[in-house]
């Protein structure tokens, strides 16, 4: 399955997860795989740290607030070239 799909969780978001009680379980019990990619995917691809913080940060609300993947953003480029 992770084969699937190529971004590994980053120490950083990781650990961000964790600290939310609320966010780890719905990370761990209702976000699929496949959304898991996408949220990674959208974290990492911020070019400026500030950017990357903020999309954490940001990250953590949504899901709080019973999102499943990043809003108006186009989706993982890598895993369509993956799953070709």
């Amino acid at each position: 399955m992770q084969d699937k799909f190529p971004h590994r969780i980053p120490n950083d978001f990781k650990e961000a997860i964790r600290s939310e009680k609320n966010v780890d379980k719905i990370w761990n019990e209702v976000i699929t795989p496949l959304a898991k990619n996408e949220w990674i995917c959208w974290v990492i691809s911020a070019k400026k740290d500030e950017t990357r913080s903020k999309r954490i940060t940001v990250g953590l609300d949504k899901m709080k607030k019973g999102m499943r993947r990043p809003c108006c953003w186009a989706g993982c480029p890598h895993r369509s070239k993956i799953t070709r």
